[in-house]
């Protein structure tokens, strides 16, 4: 703000006029020293397009006043409670700092912030149902974070392809396990050579238009490329890794400078001195602060750091994040509202997100499934992936099935690659062992014949049409007349289960010599069914096909070769 604007109620800088009210714990807008006995104001909220309207007060026009307990912009009113006011602010903080840093990487961020005058930052796509169509508070989450090379914003000439629209240059494929307790970050290079699937887009007048799929050709041309949208790139990380995405976020090389800079710098450290003169990266070995242009320089370098490969550029990348995320969880931020308010602008100025996360109100709900997981148990892994073998100059990379496989199990199987989880699960595993031999005796007794089987078949997450190709094989090859095909299942499952009650156990028994199903997919309820009540197989991400045995469960380890590193390490760059 310029000295010119200095003293206008509707121009003021809320990062300088927020102050915290010793006495009611509440952070309150001070215009000046001349309105030290005015009561405290607010900012007027900012809404997105998409999100409903509400009446505002009948106050003043500038800077309307507070209801009783308004806290910062956005903060719903209510009587102030004695004793954790001022924990629950600061685990607000916690959470939309931390989950703000872990988004960002070489222009990918996203900010989960309470304040509801930031929805009209917001930009949103309608991905024509590409996803789920946005997460699920009892499921884990899959969120594909998306930075593009288009060249946008002042200073920016330097970075990306000249007259682009723009490419998927940097992406990150979150998980989030199931019980919050883990998640891991899994960047895709953007010269992978894989198939992009057919892509419905929506027109700006509201029409469909299909653009067509293209194979062999580098991952990055997912987005911008041929009028794709976000929702290709989502199509095309499920067809790459057999991972659905729920929901994505988007932004540009601005993000990177303006969240560095309104965090006061981003610690990084070198083994070396670097000197580039494409990235004009400049920095002495050693310990250094960036923010702005040399923060985005420090990421988007390809020839300071390894072998000068855009695989040590994500490496450096996740570093880079990693020390964000440290720096955003510190005192020193979580107690500025000057840096605080700077990120929330800087953050929901910056993205792009789907209909699923359109709202500050969305945003925060996702905040909240994160709020627990510590950062020593977020990792930081890249596809495995080898050079091409079809060029003689190398250019671009294909995956390495021997390596991506495992990790790609593991994650599809929401199992944590950190060393903390795996000692957890190693102590449930063995309190679960008597679980199991419970588990393996269901499928000790008799067994009905199959013409007295009834059974309704779902897929909650097998391949296209797996319960009708279920349905005729268990009609016409196994004598089972009484099969019902139910279609799609209300949920996807991990993992395929037959469910039944206790009278109905020799016909579950029949039906899973049939199908090869373990005793782990046995759930036997507690009540007696019916008479003509079927059993209700559900056939999950594990199924093949009929009479075929399941896919066997996620790896509990990585291979040794795999590139990994938690979020609470720091790394220096080399």
């Amino acid at each position: 703000m310029d000295a010119q604007s200095r003293g206008r109620a509707d121009e003021i800088d809320p990062a300088d006029q927020w102050v915290l009210n010793p006495r009611t714990g509440h952070y309150e807008l001070r215009l000046g020293d001349s309105s030290a006995q005015q009561r405290p104001r607010v900012a007027p909220p900012r809404r997105t397009r998409t999100a409903p309207s509400r009446p505002e007060p009948a106050t003043s026009p500038s800077v309307p006043q507070p209801r009783r307990g308004d806290g910062p912009p956005g903060r719903r009113g209510g009587r102030s409670r004695k004793g954790g006011g001022g924990g629950r602010r600061k685990k607000a903080l916690v959470i939309t700092c931390t989950t703000l840093a872990l988004l960002l990487v070489g222009g990918g961020i996203a900010g989960y912030l309470y304040y509801d005058h930031l929805n009209g930052n917001l930009s949103v796509t309608d991905v024509a149902g590409a996803g789920t169509g946005g997460f699920k508070k009892d499921q884990a989450i899959n969120i594909l974070v998306i930075g593009t090379d288009k060249r946008t914003g002042a200073g920016n000439e330097a970075y990306g392809d000249r007259d682009s629209v723009g490419h998927a240059d940097t992406t990150i494929l979150f998980h989030i396990a199931k019980d919050r307790s883990n998640a891991t970050a899994l960047s895709i290079p953007r010269d992978l050579i894989t198939d992009i699937p057919a892509c419905p887009t929506k027109q700006t007048g509201g029409s469909v238009k299909e653009i067509r799929g293209t194979k062999g050709t580098r991952f990055n041309n997912s987005l911008g490329q041929e009028g794709r949208d976000a929702g290709c790139t989502m199509r095309t990380v499920k067809a790459l890794t057999g991972i659905e995405v729920d929901n994505f976020m988007m932004v540009d090389f601005n993000a990177v400078k303006t969240l560095s800079t309104a965090v006061g710098g981003v610690p990084v450290c070198l083994e070396k001195p670097v000197d580039d003169r494409d990235s004009k990266l400049k920095l002495d070995k050693g310990e250094h602060r960036l923010q702005g242009e040399q923060a985005l320089a420090f990421v988007r370098t390809r020839h300071a750091f390894g072998n000068e490969s855009d695989l040590d550029r994500i490496k450096t990348q996740q570093q880079f994040l990693g020390s964000m995320m440290r720096e955003m969880k510190s005192k020193e931020t979580l107690t500025s509202p000057k840096k605080f308010f700077s990120l929330a602008e800087a953050a929901t100025k910056s993205l792009t997100v789907d209909q699923g996360l359109g709202s500050i109100g969305k945003l925060t709900d996702l905040a909240g499934e994160l709020k627990d997981i510590d950062l020593k148990n977020i990792t930081f892994t890249t596809l495995p992936v080898l050079d091409n073998p079809a060029e003689k100059v190398k250019a671009t990379v294909v995956v390495n099935p021997a390596l991506a496989d495992p990790l790609l199990q593991m994650i599809r199987g929401d199992v944590s690659l950190t060393e903390v989880e795996k000692k957890e699960q190693a102590a449930k595993d063995a309190a679960d062992a008597d679980a199991k031999a419970k588990q393996d005796a269901l499928l000790q007794g008799n067994r009905a014949p199959a013409a007295d089987i009834r059974v309704d078949v779902y897929n909650g997450g097998g391949p296209k049409g797996s319960a009708s190709t279920t349905l005729n094989w268990l009609q016409n090859t196994k004598g089972v007349p009484k099969a019902s095909n139910l279609g799609n299942a209300p949920a996807k499952v991990a993992a395929t289960q037959l469910e039944y009650a206790p009278n109905q156990a020799d016909q579950a028994r029949a039906l899973a010599d049939m199908m090869g199903l373990p005793a782990t997919a046995m759930k036997m309820g507690t009540a007696d069914a019916a008479a003509r009540t079927p059993m209700k197989l559900t056939l999950g991400e594990d199924f093949q096909q009929p009479g075929a045995p399941l896919a066997p469960p996620a790896p509990q380890e990585l291979p040794k070769d795999v590139q990994q590193t938690q979020a609470d390490k720091a790394v220096c760059a080399k």
